[in-house]
């Protein structure tokens, strides 16, 4: 999986590509905490380049959500593959974790 990040004007969009799963999850827990770290609070992870997540990618996004509180901040997820979806549904974590259709909305009202 590689990740990479771009500051925007009130957020860091972190972009997520391939299968977020045991192996990538601590890499994307390291990873949004260096971003946080850099001094973004507010991140949106873009996981439209993500099509499959298992418990262990759930945990990353749940413990980066929870450094990110912590910071002050906020993280949503955004353009969620249909698997991934159905991850979040299954374990009732959509409702944690809300899903935007596109990263521009993720904070487009805040």
């Amino acid at each position: 999986m590689e990740f990479s990040y771009e500051v925007k004007d009130s957020y860091a969009e972190v972009k997520a590509d391939g299968r977020l799963n045991m192996v990538s999850a601590p890499k994307l827990r390291e990873f949004v905490t260096d971003v946080i770290a850099g001094g973004s609070n507010r991140i949106v992870v873009n996981l439209e380049n993500t099509a499959f997540m298992d418990s262990s990618g759930l945990g990353a996004l749940i413990g980066c959500l929870k450094a990110a509180r912590q910071a002050g901040g906020d993280l949503r997820i955004a353009a969620v593959q249909p698997q991934v979806k159905m991850v979040l549904q299954l374990t009732s974590m959509d409702k944690v974790l809300t899903a935007y259709p596109s990263v521009e909305e993720a904070f487009g009202n805040d």
